[in-house]
C-alpha cells in the first residue's frame, strides 16, 4: 500500500507512512504548509486505498457550523422537519484551510471530531466508522486566517509539514502524469470494515510496563522544562503510545520499542507544546527533549 501511495506522492515516504499510522491509530491529522505541496492528493490518495467515502469542505470566513453538520428544513405539513446531514458524516474528511473559517465553525468540527457524534436539534447521530478528519491550514501570517487555539490542536493526534520536495522528486513530479489522473486509476487495497479491523488490532500491539514509563518520563520532561509555556497533557501521552503501536504495527510486528515512540514524537507533541513566550517549538528543541531522557 505504502508504495501505491509513494507514487502518488512524490518524495514523502516519511510523512506518507506517519499520515497512515494517525489513521489506524484512529486518530486526526492536521497538515500545516504553504499552498501547493499536495495535501489535498494526499487526502485523496488515503481515501481511495482504504475505499472510504469522502468529502471536502473549504472553509472560508463565511462558513457556518450547519454547512458541515447538516440542517433540519420544513419539508410540509406532512413530512415536517427532515434533517438533511452535512459532509461529516462521510468517513474521511478534508478540511481544506481549516484556519480561515470562524471559531465557531472550527468548534463545531472539532467537537465531532472528540465525540464521534453531533447533536442537532436535540437529536444526536453517530458519525460513521472509521471516522479520519485531515485538516489543512495555511502559515498563520497569511491575510484571512484564524489560528486554532491549543486546546483545538490537542484534538489532532498528529501534525505533519510536507514541505518543498527534493529535485529528484520534483523532477519525476514534473516528468510524470497528471496526479488526478493517477488517483482516478488507483484502485482500494481495503475496504472501511477492514480498516477498523486494523485499527482494533493496533489497540492490541502489546506495550510493557518499561515502555509505557518511557512515554510518562517524555511527558513528564515537557512539564519539569522551565523553557515550555506548559508540558503536555494526558491525551498527549495517549496520543503517542497509540501513534506507537500503529508504528509498531506498520513494521509488522506486536510489540513497541522505544524506536517507535521517537519515530512519531515529533508529528505527535510538536503542535502540542510552546515555548514560554509562546512561540512554536522548534525541531532541535523537540529533539532536545527525546536526547534527554533515557532509554529504558
Amino acid at each position: 500500500m505504502q508504495q501505491r501511495a509513494n507514487e502518488i506522492i512524490v518524495g514523502k515516504q516519511h510523512q506518507l507512512k506517519l499520515a497512515t499510522a494517525c489513521l489506524i491509530a484512529g486518530g486526526h491529522l492536521l497538515i500545516d504548509d504553504v499552498p501547493g505541496m499536495g495535501k489535498t492528493t494526499l487526502a485523496h490518495t488515503l481515501a481511495r486505498l482504504f475505499g472510504l467515502e469522502f468529502s471536502r469542505v473549504q472553509f472560508t470566513s463565511d462558513l457556518l457550523p450547519a454547512d458541515i453538520l447538516g440542517v433540519s428544513v420544513f419539508e410540509g405539513a406532512d413530512t415536517g422537519f427532515v434533517y438533511h446531514p452535512g459532509p461529516v458524516f462521510s468517513q474521511l474528511v478534508l478540511a481544506d484551510e481549516v484556519n480561515r473559517a470562524s471559531p465557531k465553525t472550527q468548534s463545531a468540527l472539532l467537537e465531532a471530531m472528540e465525540e464521534g457524534q453531533v447533536t442537532i436539534d436535540g437529536v444526536t447521530r453517530t458519525l460513521p466508522a472509521p471516522f479520519f478528519v485531515i485538516a489543512t491550514q495555511n502559515p498563520g501570517e497569511q491575510v484571512g486566517t484564524f489560528p486554532l487555539p491549543e486546546s483545538q490542536l490537542d484534538r489532532f493526534m498528529m501534525r505533519l509539514e510536507l514541505g518543498y520536495p527534493s529535485a529528484a522528486a520534483e523532477l519525476d513530479l514534473l516528468a510524470g502524469r497528471s496526479r488526478r489522473s493517477m488517483l482516478e486509476e488507483l484502485s482500494p487495497v481495503g475496504q472501511a470494515e477492514q480498516l477498523v479491523a486494523v485499527q482494533r488490532q493496533v489497540e492490541l500491539i502489546n506495550t510493557s510496563e518499561a515502555l509505557l514509563r518511557y512515554v510518562l518520563d517524555l511527558i513528564r520532561a515537557t512539564r519539569a522544562s522551565t523553557e515550555l509555556r506548559d508540558g503536555l497533557s494526558p491525551r498527549a501521552g495517549l496520543a503517542l503510545k497509540r501513534a506507537a503501536q500503529a508504528w509498531a504495527y506498520m513494521d509488522a510486528r506486536d510489540y513497541v520499542l522505544p524506536e517507535d515512540v521517537q519515530a512519531v514524537f515529533a508529528a505527535v507533541v510538536a503542535h502540542r507544546l510552546r515555548t514560554a513566550d509562546r512561540r512554536p517549538l522548534s525541531a532541535e528543541a523537540v529533539l532536545g527533549i527525546v536526547e534527554h531522557v533515557a532509554i529504558p
